[in-house]
């Protein structure tokens, strides 16, 4: 079974920082792409950032320049660093994994997706 799991989110004031994690778990063999996702009340869900397995990144243009996305592929785990956070920003965070995986007696490409981590800025 594989699971991704966020944490890190919370109630910050606007200007300041947060720090998100997801951790994958499960009979993983590989992890490609992975993603950071953000879904305010009433809204679509929005790309925020993503990486490649070779560490190239992506950013929304609304976050370029205050947000960081990283990883960790020694523990299959990806951070978003949120710094300069304004209200706009406040939203459920969603991370995303393309993973190649043992499920079952098979093996499988699929995309996964965290539970979510709310993300609240106060101004």
């Amino acid at each position: 079974q594989v699971q991704l799991v966020e944490s890190g989110g919370g109630l910050v004031q606007a200007g300041g920082s947060l720090r998100l994690s997801c951790a994958a778990s499960g009979n993983i063999l590989k992890i490609n792409d992975m993603g950071w996702y953000r879904q305010a009340p009433g809204k679509q869900r929005e790309l925020v950032a993503t990486i490649t397995s070779g560490g190239s990144t992506n950013y929304a243009g609304s976050v370029k320049g205050r947000f960081t996305i990283s990883r960790d592929s020694a523990k299959n785990t990806m951070y978003l660093q949120m710094n300069s956070l304004k209200p706009e920003d406040t939203a459920v965070y969603y991370c995303k994994a393309e993973l190649r995986a043992i499920v079952g007696a098979q093996i499988r490409n699929s995309d996964y997706w965290g539970q979510g981590t709310q993300v609240t800025v106060s101004s």
